[in-house]
């Protein structure tokens, strides 16, 4: 295929500006930042929560073996950790969890990652005797189980005050075959077992009580359908007991996506669906009528792989808060009760989620071009904005940093494709003259998700060492519309590769990379674009597969029922397409690879089991093809551990310089290649 041009719609900054700078191999450039720095003092930010002037939040520890911690910050500006010491706060439920911990009047309710049960901690519960365990200490109150032992599994969390229970999802793997998801009320003195309000459906999420506490919505959706294909929302009036009464379909359906449903102060059921082709906010009326809120060609809603999710919400007069993505980035708007005067509002962040509203203030996850990620108090009055906690306290000189140029490039079909293009950025040092930059390019996992434009240790990390890094929005991701993401649909693993193909093509044509020196990495659904990109065309020289995916047919066999059928709307229906499984599985063409591959695999991934890497390393072994594999104990689906993610990017650093003849200014073990 002929080289494709590329449209920029930024800036691009070049490396070494300086009049100073040293000219070196390009990926030999020694780096202000250190490769700790992935792991040294950063914390994953997530579910921020909010009761009675309290900010409460999730913090995943890389140093802690990536658990996580409910952290609560008081109105004076404290802040401590309130869940037990040890105790990782998360969620099996879809094995992406969410909505591990809910709080209400002081109340917190928490997943325990350990053994799956929920644990409440209230407010005067001076529970056993000082010093038993269990026992409270100065300043918590003890950990009550409120759910029994057993094969179950609990998520998005609703405590629901006013009947002393909490309203949640529960996963039942106790009996054969696949598990049962239900939506199920828990008594918050654990003085009962769980009592069932909604079953028959394949899955639940999005239990939410109105703020009267007389009425219930949630969404469900069944096979073979991912939440985004299709859901369907409903209502229901509770009984004196606290169970849904007659049941009132209000919005979705097998093949429209409906998200979030969320009451508003007055007691409108509003929700996010995508009935135009565009996730839009929707309102609930009186009568019925389903009433559009400020209609426009953004999305308001996310990909709901976690449950819980959180792109708007209400303040105090009323009015909605939205996170919307459009062009690939995320804004800030604010829009009237009634759906009228849609603003934008001026904040410096281009990635946002989990937001939280209290009267005239938000707090949200944000990040941006030159920030990282932080948990965000902004002022809605002021728009001042303060960061409660960043990610990392590391600072980067603005001279060092690479800001990503958003790019968009021909692909096939007439159509285009978009991505993020960011350069190696340097101030010591720039590549020698008349010489181009190895690129990686990468994707996102999903493959229903989106490169996400907030600023990256790891993007930096490359960059800052002299290599180039193409983040590519392929067909089917989220935020450009239904009709973007669809592209997917029955040609996974075709307009995927094809668009990193060619957005690595433009950018060669542009000068701005070496075509001689291209790789390709991801992870998951994205190490499955790898492998495919890497066996069906011979464009990339270098290929590295995290827990990516070499055999379909296997996957469909093995993985967890969340995703269970995922492929038969992205390949087709098993077992009636599996000679076309079979053609776009890399397992059974491995002799058709003509280049380096890294193989990296967590032993306990329930989602990508691990017999995926060790089939894909044996066909390159059988092919004798150059190869290297690291299997980590512990590790599930995506890395959590420091030493895990540090001596992951460590092995990738090695093996490119390896391959493209560049030797790291870095002291790190190499990877050894097998041939």
């Amino acid at each position: 295929m002929e080289a494709r041009d590329v449209v920029a719609t930024g800036d691009h900054p070049v490396a070494g500006d300086s009049v100073d700078a040293v000219a070196a191999p390009y990926g030999s450039w020694t780096s202000p930042l250190s490769i700790e720095a992935l792991v040294s003092g950063v914390v994953g930010l997530r579910e921020p929560l909010l009761d009675g002037g309290h900010l409460y939040w999730l913090e995943a520890r890389p140093t802690e073996g990536g658990r996580q911690v409910v952290v609560r910050r008081a109105p004076d500006g404290s802040t401590r950790d309130v869940s037990p010491a040890g105790v990782n706060v998360r969620s099996r439920v879809h094995e992406y969890g969410g909505g591990a911990h809910a709080v209400s009047g002081g109340t917190l309710v928490y997943s325990n990652w350990a053994d799956g049960r929920l644990y409440a901690m209230v407010p005067g519960d001076a529970g056993p005797a000082p010093g038993q365990p269990g026992a409270a200490s100065a300043d918590s109150p003890p950990a009550r189980a409120l759910t029994p032992e057993g094969p179950f599994h609990y998520a998005d969390l609703q405590i629901d005050l006013g009947r002393a229970r909490v309203i949640c999802v529960r996963e039942d793997r106790s009996g054969p075959g696949e598990p049962v998801n239900t939506l199920v009320a828990v008594r918050l003195d654990g003085s009962a077992d769980p009592n069932t309000l909604v079953a028959g459906a394949d899955f639940y999420s999005s239990p939410r009580l109105s703020p009267d506490g007389r009425r219930l919505a949630w969404l469900s959706w069944n096979h073979p359908n991912m939440p985004w294909d299709g859901t369907d929302l409903w209502l229901a009036d509770l009984d004196a007991r606290g169970r849904p009464g007659p049941v009132e379909h209000v919005a979705g359906s097998a093949a429209e996506w409906t998200s979030q449903p969320r009451w508003s102060p007055a007691g409108d059921l509003c929700f996010v669906d995508e009935r135009t082709g565009w996730m839009n906010l929707y309102r609930r009326l009186d009568d019925r009528r389903i009433q559009p809120l400020a209609p426009a060609q953004a999305e308001f809603a996310h990909p709901d792989w976690p449950l819980g999710l959180a792109t708007y919400g209400f303040t105090g007069d009323g009015a909605i808060l939205a996170v919307a993505r459009r062009n690939g980035r995320d804004e800030l708007w604010s829009i009237a009760g009634d759906g009228s005067d849609p603003r934008g509002i001026d904040v410096p962040f281009t990635e946002m989620e989990w937001l939280r509203v209290d009267g005239e203030a938000a707090y949200l996850v944000a990040s941006g071009p030159t920030d990282f990620p932080a948990l965000v108090r902004l002022d809605l009055r002021t728009g001042a904005h303060q960061a409660i906690r960043r990610s990392t306290g590391l600072r980067i000189d603005p001279a060092d940093v690479s800001i990503a140029e958003p790019v968009e490039f021909a692909t096939e079909g007439g159509l285009t494709a978009n991505g993020l293009f960011y350069a190696p950025r340097n101030a010591r040092f720039r590549g020698p003259e008349g010489e181009a930059p190895p690129l990686i390019v990468q994707s996102h996992g999903g493959p229903t998700s989106a490169a996400r434009t907030g600023l990256s240790i790891g993007t930096q990390l490359l960059t800052s060492r002299g290599i180039a890094v193409l983040d590519v929005d392929y067909g089917g991701s989220t935020g450009y519309g239904r009709e973007y993401r669809r592209r997917l649909e029955g040609n996974w693993g075709i307009v995927d590769v094809d668009d990193c193909v060619n957005g690595a093509e433009a950018l060669a044509v542009r000068g701005l990379v070496d075509p001689k020196r291209l790789a390709i990495e991801g992870g998951s659904a994205s190490g499955y674009t790898t492998l495919c990109a890497i066996t069906f065309r011979d464009r990339f020289r270098a290929g590295v597969s995290s827990y990516g995916i070499g055999d379909l047919a296997a996957l469909e066999q093995t993985t967890h029922k969340f995703e269970s059928r995922y492929t038969w709307r992205l390949v087709g229906p098993y077992p009636e397409a599996a000679a076309v499984y079979r053609e776009r599985s890399p397992v059974f063409f491995a002799d058709r690879i003509r280049c380096p591959v890294l193989i990296l695999q967590g032993l306990e991934d329930p989602v990508v089991p691990p017999d995926q890497a060790r089939s894909m390393l044996a066909a390159l072994a059988a092919n004798r093809v150059p190869r290297a594999a690291l299997f980590f104990e512990g590790e599930q689906h995506g890395f959590r551990k420091a030493e895990t993610i540090v001596r992951s990017f460590e092995a990738e650093l090695s093996f490119y310089g390896q391959v493209f003849g560049f030797t790291p200014s870095d002291q790190i073990e190499p990877i050894v290649l097998e041939r």
